[in-house]
């Protein structure tokens, strides 16, 4: 079992950044894929970057060059930094776990998830 809680989450202006973190129980964790996914309203849940256990990344073209995604498995925390914000960006942002090396960009794939952190970016 894995519980994940996020963080980080706020109000920013257009070029601003944020840095969230998803911080993880269990001591399994280095084992685990982690990734970010957001949800805007009225919209569906889409995938934006992700870790595997090996930390192979992978990002929506969307968020390229833009956002980073890291992991400290001695503070079971995975980390999404965000620059070059913009208002399409605004959604909350939730992480998710899934057993294994990859970071499948597929919602079904993870097992675990957090509550979600709200972001807003003003125009």
């Amino acid at each position: 079992q894995v519980q994940l809680v996020e963080s980080g989450g706020g109000l920013v202006q257009t070029g601003g950044s944020l840095r969230l973190s998803c911080s993880a129980s269990g001591r399994t964790f280095s084992n685990y894929a982690i990734a970010w996914f957001r949800q805007a309203p009225g919209k569906e849940r889409e995938f934006v970057a992700g870790i595997g256990s090996g930390f192979t990344t992978y990002y929506a073209d969307s968020v390229k060059g833009r956002f980073t995604i890291s992991r400290d498995n001695t503070k079971n925390t995975v980390y999404l930094r965000m620059n070059s914000l913009k208002p399409d960006d605004t959604a909350v942002y939730y992480c998710a776990a899934k057993p294994g090396t990859s970071p499948y960009s597929s919602a079904t794939q993870y097992n675990y998830w957090g509550q979600g952190t709200q972001v807003t970016v003003s125009s």
